[in-house]
């Protein structure tokens, strides 16, 4: 049995993609026998200190500054020296909880991966600091017994923006598993064709551009409807979008809990269409759970989307592209159907298994020497990803 202590800056019950791979690869661990704990931080001070769920033990540290995410969790190196833990695991890399728990992790002389789980952000200031960010970090992240992409798209930007040398990481994709439908079509209870935007409730995911499209193509199709299906800051403004676009009737806007799968898998089935019209993604959960339930889906064609259109699991839209041409796309999706391919959508398990010979391979043999002059260069690290 290992001892895994994962670090997030967010896990249950808030949503999104890395609290999804956490849960779902954190519940099939504890199914094979193994500990998981999870470290993560409490924004708000509302939630219980600990707790326990699907077999994981939720750990919740204070976070400074209260209500914002910047996750400054101090209290993370006593955590850690109490945990007892064989390995961490830091799922994400944008919040100050992965280089606290890295330098936590070096100084018990405890071994760490990293997933980076990276994703846009609605701030432009922060958004035009990623690449410092990134070559901020490099040194840490170079002594990582491993470094985890969901993407090959995310490996190789982090492998450039590091200087780390790209074989230190290996691909690890995001399942793409919803349970079976219950029959149910919520569309069916409304009629007309619904079209889903995903997403949490961020300028940066684009649920904007969305709205825009879907005000052209509601004037030409009186019965088609758009749900915007999640929940966050920007929800105000989208509900101000609407107003201005006189679709109150038309257009509502929600999440569905976490742990109504079910309920999810129903809703995705039952779309026309599927969008997801970001900034940035490297290899989204939500529009895969789409594709698991073979909806049509719409994408921006930037970062990892390109990935995914490559091999013909979605079909694209210029990023800015003017209203009128995504209501265009949007309508030409659904016209289509579901894009029906030879390419298997990766599975739970799988990444759960991929994820645990990672660590067998990580605790089994000694640790690779530590960079002392910042991070690896390309060309100086090797591993054997044949595990």
């Amino acid at each position: 049995m290992m001892r895994i202590l994962m670090l997030s800056a967010r896990y249950l019950p808030f949503i999104g993609g890395t609290e999804t791979h956490v849960r779902e690869v954190g519940t099939r661990l504890v199914q094979k026998g193994h500990s998981v704990t999870v470290l993560t931080g409490d924004p708000d001070g509302l939630l219980p200190e600990t707790e326990t769920r699907d077999g994981i033990q939720i750990v919740r540290m204070k976070t400074f500054p209260k209500g914002r995410d910047w996750c400054f969790t101090p209290g993370i190196f006593t955590a850690i020296n109490d945990s007892g833990c064989d390995l961490i695991h830091v799922q994400g890399y944008h919040t100050f909880l992965a280089p606290l728990g890295m330098m936590a992790a070096l100084r018990k002389r405890l071994p760490f991966v990293v997933t980076f789980h990276s994703g846009g952000h609605s701030s432009r200031f922060r958004s035009s600091m990623r690449r410092l960010h990134h070559k901020m970090l490099g040194p840490l992240a170079s002594r990582a017994a491993q470094l985890i992409g969901v993407s090959q798209f995310e490996a190789d930007l982090f492998s450039r923006n590091m200087g780390i040398a790209r074989d230190l990481f290996t691909v690890i994709p995001n399942g793409a598993r919803l349970p079976e439908t219950s029959g149910q079509h919520p569309a069916s209870r409304h009629g007309g064709p619904l079209i889903i935007s995903l997403g949490r409730l961020e300028r940066y995911k684009g649920h904007h551009r969305a709205l825009a499209a879907f005000g052209i193509l509601a004037t030409k199709f009186p019965d088609m409807r758009l749900r915007i299906l999640g929940e966050g800051p920007y929800e105000a403004r989208l509900r101000e979008q609407v107003a201005q676009l006189g679709l109150g009737d038309r257009v509502e806007i929600g999440a569905i809990p976490h742990a109504d799968r079910s309920g999810m898998a129903d809703l995705l089935s039952s779309a026309a269409l599927v969008v997801l019209l970001s900034d940035y993604e490297a290899h989204p959960v939500a529009v895969m759970e789409a594709l698991s339930v073979k909806a049509p889906v719409l994408t921006t064609d930037t970062s990892g989307f390109l990935e995914l259109a490559a091999k013909g699991l979605v079909r694209t839209v210029p990023l800015n592209a003017p209203a009128g041409i995504t209501a265009r796309e949007m309508l030409a999706t659904m016209e289509v159907g579901p894009i029906f391919t030879e390419t298997k959508l990766p599975d739970w398990e799988e990444c759960t298994d991929s994820i645990l010979k990672v660590y067998r391979r990580v605790l089994s043999h000694p640790r690779q020497p530590e960079p002392q002059n910042g991070p690896a260069r390309l060309g100086e690290l090797r591993h054997d990803d044949s595990y």
